[in-house]
C-alpha cells in the first residue's frame, strides 16, 4: 500500500482538498453528527450514515487507527414532542427508536462506530463545558435560569459557512425570545418547562441546548481537538458553527482540522426530510432491496454533491450491481475449475492504482465504482473465452475482496457450489455427435441451437467439434 501522506480530503472550513495528516501519527480521531432519535432512519440519514461509514472503512484501508463516534441526540423538543402524543417517558422512546437505528444500520451493512454517547448520558459533561464557557466571558444567564451563548463576543462567526453572520438566515434556528440579548445568540442550558424532563444544574432544573451535546461529548470522548468532525451539510450553519464557537470559547483550542459533509439525498427537487413528509425509510426500502444495493446506489455518487432518490433511480443502481454479482458469482464457482493460462495481473494492477487513485482524490467512490465495472469487463471477456487460470480468479477474486472491505457490495454469501457446466457441454456434445452418427441430424441440430441459446459457440473441426462461450 502507498504512503498515507497521498489521501487528500476536501476540508469544508478551508474551501478545499487538502493533504491529510493526522494530529497523531496514524491515529485519526472522528466524530460524526448522527440522528435526533423520535423515528425511524430515513434514506436521507441512510446516505449520511453509509458514507461516513465508508469513510472509516477506507481510512482503515489506508492504514490508520480510527477511534470514530457517532452520537444520539435523545434528549429535543421533537422528541418530547412525539413521547407526549404517545403517553410515553421521553427518554424511553429514544431507548426504542435506538434499538431501531441498530437494526437498520446492521441490516444496512454498516460497521458501528466505536461509541454512540447520547445527551441524557453526559449530562455532567455538558453543564461542566457551559461552566467554562461562562467563565470564560461567553456565556451568560437569564432570568429564567436558562444559559445563552453571546455571538457578539465572537469576531469570526462564519469561518465555516464562509460567511457573515447577518448573510446566514435562511434556515438558521432563530428563536425570537426576550431573555436573549442578541437574536443570535443561542441556548446552551435551556431552564425546564413544567412537565418536562430535566437536570440539576447550577442555574437550576433544565436540559441542553442543541448545540452543546456534540462539543461536550467530542471533548470527553476523543479530546479538545479532533481529526475529523463530519455530517450532513444542512448541519453546517448553525450547528457545525456554534459547535466551533462553543468548543474554542471553553477550550481555546481549534474543534477539529478537517470537516466533512456529505450532500442532501434529494426527492423531486427538495431535500429529503421528515418535515417535508417525502421521505422513504430504510425499514421499507429493505422490503424491496438488497443491503447491498442501497449501499450501491449511495457510492455510486461522490458523497459531497446532491443525489436524487426514486424507486426507478435505485432500481437501475441494483441493476448494475447484479451484472457486478453475476461476475462474482461465476468467479467464485470457477476458482477450482479454470483451465485457462491468463494470471490477470495487468488487469487486476490497473484496478488496484484506479481505486486507490479515486479514493485518494477526497473519497471518490464514484470514479471507483467506474474503475471496478472496468475490471468487470475486462474479466467477463476472458471467463467468456475460458483463458483464466486458476491463479488468475484467485488474483480477481482477491482484489474485489479488497474492495469490498471499504464499500461492502459482494453478496454477503456468496455460491460456493461446484461448476460443473463444462462437463454438461461435452456430454451434450458427445449426445450430438452419436445423434449425427445414428443421422438424427434434426436432434443433433437442435443440442446445437440450444447451447448457441445458451451462449456457447460450436465449431465442427476435422479433429470434432470444439466449443467456446460468447461474449
Amino acid at each position: 500500500m502507498r504512503d498515507t501522506v497521498t489521501l487528500r480530503i476536501f476540508n469544508t472550513m478551508s474551501k478545499k482538498e487538502e493533504e491529510f495528516t493526522p494530529l497523531d501519527g496514524h491515529n485519526v480521531k472522528m466524530y460524526v453528527c448522527g440522528v435526533t432519535v423520535y423515528d425511524d432512519i430515513h434514506m436521507g440519514h441512510a446516505r449520511s450514515i453509509i458514507v461516513f461509514d465508508m469513510i472509516a472503512r477506507y481510512l482503515r484501508y489506508r492504514g490508520y487507527n480510527v477511534k470514530h463516534l457517532t452520537n444520539f441526540t435523545d434528549v429535543d423538543d421533537k422528541i418530547i414532542n412525539r413521547a407526549a402524543e404517545r403517553g410515553m417517558d421521553p427518554l424511553d422512546l429514544s431507548k426504542l427508536y435506538i434499538e431501531r437505528y441498530f437494526e437498520d444500520i446492521d441490516r444496512l451493512g454498516v460497521r458501528r462506530a466505536d461509541a454512540y454517547p447520547m445527551a441524557s448520558e453526559n449530562i455532567d459533561a455538558i453543564i461542566s463545558m457551559v461552566q467554562k464557557i461562562i467563565d470564560n466571558g461567553y456565556g451568560y444567564q437569564s432570568e429564567d435560569g436558562s444559559v445563552y451563548f453571546s455571538v457578539e463576543k465572537v469576531k469570526d462567526y462564519g469561518r465555516l459557512t464562509g460567511q457573515k453572520l447577518e448573510d446566514m438566515q435562511a434556515g438558521a434556528r432563530v428563536e425570537i425570545n426576550e431573555m436573549k440579548r442578541n437574536p443570535y445568540d443561542f441556548a446552551l442550558w435551556k431552564a425546564a418547562k413544567p412537565g418536562e424532563i430535566s437536570w440539576d444544574s447550577p442555574w437550576g432544573r433544565g436540559r441542553p441546548g442543541w448545540h452543546i451535546e456534540c462539543s461536550a461529548m467530542c471533548n470527553e470522548y476523543l479530546g479538545e481537538t479532533i481529526d475529523i468532525h463530519g455530517g450532513g451539510n444542512d448541519l453546517i450553519f448553525p450547528h457545525h458553527e456554534n459547535e466551533i464557537l462553543q468548543s474554542e470559547a471553553a477550550n481555546r483550542k481549534p474543534l477539529a482540522r478537517f470537516w466533512i459533509h456529505n450532500g442532501m439525498l434529494q426527492v423531486q427537487n427538495a431535500k429529503m426530510a421528515k418535515s417535508a413528509g417525502n421521505f422513504f425509510t430504510v425499514r421499507d426500502v429493505l422490503k424491496v432491496h438488497t443491503p447491498e444495493e442501497i449501499r450501491f446506489f449511495v457510492l455510486s455518487a461522490h458523497y459531497r454533491g446532491p443525489q436524487v432518490y426514486s424507486p426507478d433511480a435505485l432500481e437501475e443502481a441494483a441493476a448494475s450491481l447484479r451484472r457486478l454479482h453475476n461476475t462474482y458469482s461465476e468467479l467464485m464457482a470457477r476458482r477450482d475449475t479454470a483451465r485457462g493460462d491468463e494470471d490477470a495481473f495487468a488487469p487486476v494492477a490497473a484496478f488496484r492504482q484506479a481505486f486507490m487513485d479515486a479514493m485518494d482524490q477526497d473519497f471518490n467512490s464514484r470514479a471507483a465504482i467506474s474503475a471496478l465495472f472496468e475490471l468487470v469487463r475486462e474479466v467477463n471477456k476472458l471467463l467468456a473465452e475460458d483463458k483464466l487460470s486458476k491463479e488468475g480468479v484467485s488474483n480477481v477474486l482477491a482484489a474485489l475482496n479488497e474492495m469490498d472491505e471499504v464499500f461492502g457490495i459482494l453478496p454477503p454469501e456468496a455460491p460456493v457450489t461446484r461448476d460443473n457446466s463444462s462437463e454438461m457441454i461435452e456430454l451434450l456434445l458427445e449426445v450430438r455427435d452419436e445423434l449425427r452418427k445414428r443421422k438424427q441430424y434434426d436432434l443433433a441440430d437442435m443440442v446445437r441451437n440450444g447451447l448457441n441459446d445458451l451462449g456457447v459457440e460450436i465449431q465442427d473441426t476435422a479433429e470434432g467439434a470444439k466449443w467456446k462461450r460468447n461474449a
